[in-house]
Order: structure tokens, then C-alpha cells, then sequence
């Protein structure tokens, strides 16, 4: 195709014509092709026909600072200008990458020690289970290999990091888990609690299954378990009371490690620096990718305790290498680029806001939308928070899964709009804005979105498909 021809084609079909999306129909894409996001500002986003909507995803989670943050574009093209690229490898560095380290090292939980950068979450996490298996091995436990994940939990896309994740729609086409991936509890208590059982109980029967698990496997071939703080994929699912406490008992007693998925949590999304804060985890090893640059360019970083950081040393000969890595870990422009996001982050008390404004979004939620008919349960934390729609909330009946009220109701938010976020599989709608967001802002969201419930309800009921209980 010349350049004469393309210059006459609009940028929808030059689209279908030549770009595979993540997580798109291929034949669904073809047909109605994509939706263009040209700029941003702040919480908002506008496309290429001129509609601006309140972007309350902050795209995947992960524009933490907020659209069109000059801080951070500046430092891009300062350090590109300046020195835009040398690799890691053989103990090469730059000036952008050894203090984003130590910076990283001073906010992290005060065990964790040591920072391997790439530039993604799945790409950490296939890190992370590498370190992991190493560390087993230089303890003479090399037949520690197995790896425990929960059911629904989202850890990445490749091959290790799919089999990580607990969703089968992430499996079946690649046929995959890897040998050895296994998957536990997803720990949701209000679906997965029992009548008349406490939060506390519900963490302990899980602990429980967890325990009996490991020893159906044999404690002495199970490496590590890997967990979110708070469910991404699973559309905000915050822990039960004493979840995590129950679980890190059963890691210690079998001598398993433990893998906090910080991507999403990370970086003041739930109105601490670290959900491991939040919730007392006491993580070997932690991902992080995301708001480390508010997703302005890809960095993730893998970061490991002080007490694996001594056994690998210790194990390691002068003629030694770790094996792994990749061209731009520790790239000069996106340290460079998470060195003036954390500035702001710092700055503006961007973690404090979340803290403070996500617990008002919360109240709101339910305060506004809490009796509505066909609300079951507000979930989440900070500034990571959920509905789920049900049939009757008394009963906790599910709305029918076919029907796909989770991606219906996302299309009514846009014509109000609103970027949520619907999911496969369940009747959730999840929020994650930037966490510059205020109080005015977050009254607006619910509104429009309260619009478009309202205009699902009504389809629901006029198609004869619902009717309210009583």
C-alpha cells in the first residue's frame, strides 16, 4: 500500500486493517473497529470525535497521577535528550535507574530489599516465579517448584504469568497452566461465605483449604503462593477479615513463599503506598508495575527481601550469572519517568487523596445506590472499588450470566459519558480513577453511572427479563 493510498484511508479502517488488540474479538473488532482516545486531562480523556468522558479505569488501573501531567512528559524528553538509552546487563547503570532504586528500597516495606526492573507486570511476575525457584534451589530444595494461585486472580499474559492467573478464559485457547501452576480459593466472602459465617471464620475454612492443599501436594514441592491485595480482574475484591493473617500462617508452617501482586495496589491506590502496608503482609518477594509512572511509559520492577537477597549472595560463585533480564529493563527514560511521577505523587499528597477520597466514594456508593433494587454488594478499597448487580438481594440470586449486564451497563455509562469497567463472567462494574480525583468529581461519576444502571434497569424490566422482589 503507498503512502497516497493510506493518506486517503481514515484511521478507523488503517486500524482494523493492520492492528490485533489485547482482549478483543477478532471478528467483533472487524466489524465495528476501535474507539480512539486522542488526549487527556486530569480525570478525563476525549476521542477522536470530540466526546470527552470521565475516565474513572484511569485506563487499567494505572494512570495514577492523572492525564497530562507536564512533570512527567518533561522528564521523558529531558532524559531522552540527555541520554536515552543504555542497557543493564553485566552490571552496566545509569544515574535515572540507581536512584529510582534506592527511592523504590526507602518506600517499599522495610524487609523488602533488592529491585530487578522490566518494563510490565507480566513480565515481573515471570521474574518473580524465576527468583523464587532459584532461591528454592541455592537452599537445596530444587524439587520446590510448584506454585499456588487463587481462582479469578489476574497476574499477566505470558506464559507463566497466564498460568499464574486463575481465569479460564486466559487458559483454554493456549492450553495452558504450565505443569505445576495450580489455583486455590478466590476468596470472595460474599459469594463464597457460608450462612451464618463470620468473615473471620470464612478466612479461617480457606486458610484450612489452603493447608490441605499443600499437603495433598506435599509441602516439600510447593515453592511459593502468589496473591493481589485487592482482586484486579475480579473486580475489586478486597480480603475478608483476617483473610491474610490466616493465610501467611499456613505459608510459614509450610515453609512456602509468598508473592504480593502489587501492580495494581501498588503506589497509593488504595490510600497507602502499598497494599502490604494496609494489610500487615509480610511479602518475599512483590510486583509492581502500573503507577510506578502512572503508566506515562512502561517500567515494572520485581523486588525481593533482605532474607532471599543473603541466601542467592551467599549461594553465588565469582563465575556466577543471573540469567535473566531484558534490553530495556531499567530503561534511563522510564526511570526517569517514575522519578517525576513519584515527585508528584509525593507532592500533591496524591496517596493521602486516595486515602480520604476513596473512602467518600465509598460511603456515596452506598449512601446513593446502596438500595437500589438490583445491588447486591459495594465492594473494594482506597480508590479500587466495585458493585455487583443480583437478581434479588435478599436471596443473593444472580442475574443471569448471558444476558452480559456487566458489558450492557459499561455501554450505557459511555452514552452518559463514563468509562467504568465490565467484566466476563460476573455482573460487576468496577471504578479505579486517577487518585488526583476530587470530591465534586467523584459526585459526577456515581450520577452518570447511577444513569446508567437506571437505564439498565429499565431494559431489564421492559424486555420482561426482571421485575423487582415483593
Amino acid at each position: 500500500m503507498t503512502t497516497e493510498a493510506v493518506a486517503n484511508i481514515n484511521l478507523e479502517q488503517m486500524d482494523t486493517d493492520a492492528t490485533i488488540h489485547a482482549f478483543t474479538s477478532f471478528s467483533e473488532h472487524v466489524e465495528t473497529g476501535p474507539h480512539i482516545i486522542s488526549s487527556g486531562d486530569g480525570i478525563y480523556v476525549t476521542d477522536s470525535k470530540g466526546d470527552t468522558y470521565i475516565d474513572a479505569m484511569a485506563a487499567l488501573f494505572c494512570v495514577n497521577a492523572g492525564y497530562g501531567r507536564d512533570e512527567i512528559a518533561d522528564a521523558i524528553s529531558e532524559q531522552a535528550h540527555k541520554f536515552a538509552y543504555f542497557h543493564t546487563f553485566a552490571g552496566n547503570a545509569h544515574e535515572q535507574q540507581i536512584k529510582l532504586g534506592e527511592r523504590l528500597v526507602n518506600i517499599l516495606p522495610d524487609h523488602m530489599s533488592k529491585v530487578l526492573f522490566a518494563s510490565s507486570g507480566s513480565e515481573a511476575n515471570d521474574a518473580n516465579i524465576k527468583l523464587a525457584w532459584m532461591y528454592q534451589r541455592a537452599r537445596g530444595k530444587p524439587e520446590k517448584r510448584k506454585i499456588i494461585a487463587r481462582n479469578m486472580g489476574y497476574h499477566g499474559v505470558t506464559s507463566i504469568a497466564a498460568s499464574l492467573s486463575g481465569l479460564p478464559l486466559m487458559h483454554e485457547p493456549f492450553g495452558l497452566p504450565l505443569p505445576g501452576f495450580l489455583h486455590t480459593d478466590k476468596g470472595h466472602y460474599y459469594w463464597e461465605g457460608q450462612p451464618g459465617e463470620t468473615e473471620r471464620e470464612f478466612s479461617k475454612r480457606l486458610a484450612a483449604n489452603l493447608d490441605a492443599q499443600i499437603e495433598a501436594e506435599g509441602p516439600e514441592t510447593v515453592c511459593a503462593f502468589i496473591s493481589e491485595p485487592v482482586m484486579g480482574a475480579a473486580a475489586c475484591v478486597a480480603p475478608a477479615e483476617g483473610y491474610f493473617e490466616e493465610i501467611q500462617k499456613v505459608l510459614r508452617k509450610h515453609d512456602v513463599l509468598f508473592i504480593a501482586d502489587e501492580v495494581i495496589t501498588g503506589f497509593g491506590r488504595l490510600g497507602t503506598w502499598f497494599a502490604s502496608d494496609k494489610y500487615d503482609l509480610k511479602p518475599d518477594l512483590m510486583t509492581l508495575s502500573k503507577g510506578i509512572t502512572s503508566a506515562y511509559i512502561p517500567l515494572s520492577a520485581s523486588v525481593i527481601s533482605e532474607e532471599m537477597w543473603r541466601v542467592l549472595v551467599e549461594d553465588s560463585s565469582e563465575d556466577s550469572v543471573f540469567t535473566h533480564g531484558h534490553t530495556a529493563s531499567g530503561h534511563p527514560v522510564a526511570c526517569a519517568a517514575a522519578n517525576a511521577n513519584l515527585d508528584l505523587m509525593e507532592g500533591e499528597d496524591l496517596v493521602g487523596n486516595a486515602a480520604r477520597t476513596g473512602a467518600y466514594f465509598k460511603e456515596q456508593l452506598n449512601e446513593r445506590l446502596g438500595d437500589h433494587p438490583l445491588m447486591g454488594e459495594i465492594r473494594g478499597d482506597g480508590l479500587m472499588l466495585a458493585t455487583e448487580l443480583v437478581a434479588n438481594k435478599e436471596t443473593k440470586e444472580e442475574l443471569n450470566i448471558e444476558w452480559d449486564c456487566s458489558h450492557r451497563l459499561f455501554d450505557l455509562c459511555i452514552e452518559e459519558n463514563l468509562i467504568s469497567r465490565g467484566f466476563f463472567g460476573h455482573n460487576s462494574s468496577s471504578f479505579s480513577p486517577p487518585l488526583t480525583i476530587n470530591t465534586d468529581e467523584v459526585d459526577e461519576v456515581i450520577s452518570r453511572f447511577s444513569r446508567g444502571l437506571d437505564k439498565l434497569t429499565d431494559e431489564l424490566v421492559r424486555d420482561g427479563r426482571w421485575k423487582p422482589a415483593g
